[in-house]
């Protein structure tokens, strides 16, 4: 009798139908109740990396979402493009829609044209993208103080930023419609309307005038976090160190 059949019809049975041999045998990992709060798992939320929080901790802005996200940036261009880089590097699709299309020339080269890219759009020619959970599309609207209202919304898969270099007359409204808005560096008066329309405590929106370069506070409805944007060397050699004015 071979050592195969010695082991019993279990074992042959398993080889016929295809499962083949049985594995080494581990002990179980087990922990007592008393234990488990030293257990922990790096996980974290998934998106966009866009700075550390004061606690040192990354910032993560999840841009691919299956519902429509917009954001408002009230900053300078150089934070937009690093979310832009960031973004394509997730997988995510870029298209900037945009009246100095000659800023953007080296973000598109250092991404990437194309479909699987970065586009750049005159102000109100971007074509339909068709976002999809596969696809996703990060709309980057870098239309001036006036934006005039987008062809192009947000929808499942497709967030859309605009960004804002001042406060503005139509700042108010898209800050209401806004999921998240971010702040960066602005004057005592803007910073009291900012305050105003989205219910910042005054100790905040007092600190927005003293902001230093690559700081954003970002607000939602819920929440307030100031971020600190540390560019990567490749992001230094591409845009230079972080910058509010353009």
């Amino acid at each position: 009798m071979g050592p195969d059949a010695q082991q019993g019809p279990g074992l042959a049975e398993r080889l016929r139908t295809g499962f083949g041999l049985l594995g080494p045998r581990h002990p179980r990992h087990s922990l007592r109740a008393d234990q488990l709060d030293a257990l922990s798992l790096p996980i974290g939320d998934d998106g966009v990396v866009v700075g550390v929080n004061a606690e040192g901790h990354p910032a993560v802005l999840g841009v691919n979402r299956p519902t429509p996200y917009d954001i408002l940036l009230i900053g300078g261009l150089w934070t937009a493009q690093v979310l832009a880089l960031r973004a394509a590097a997730t997988g995510a699709r870029v298209a900037v829609e945009t009246g100095r299309a000659a800023h953007w020339t080296q973000v598109v080269q250092a991404v990437g044209g194309g479909q699987s890219g970065m586009t750049v759009h005159d102000v109100g020619r971007v074509p339909p993208l068709g976002a999809s959970a596969g696809g996703p599309v990060l709309v980057i609207r870098d239309c001036g103080m006036r934006p005039p209202r987008g062809r192009v919304v947000s929808a499942p898969w497709q967030s859309v930023i605009t960004l804002l270099p001042y406060l503005s007359p139509v700042a108010p409204r898209l800050m209401r419609q806004a999921r998240l808005v971010g702040v960066q560096r602005v004057s005592p008066d803007e910073a009291t309307e900012i305050g105003r329309v989205i219910g910042l405590p005054r100790p905040e929106y007092e600190s927005l005038p003293t902001l230093a370069d690559g700081v954003t506070l970002w607000c939602t409805e819920r929440d307030r976090q100031y971020v600190m944007t540390q560019p990567t060397d490749a992001e230094i050699g591409l845009l230079g160190v972080a910058r509010r004015m353009d």
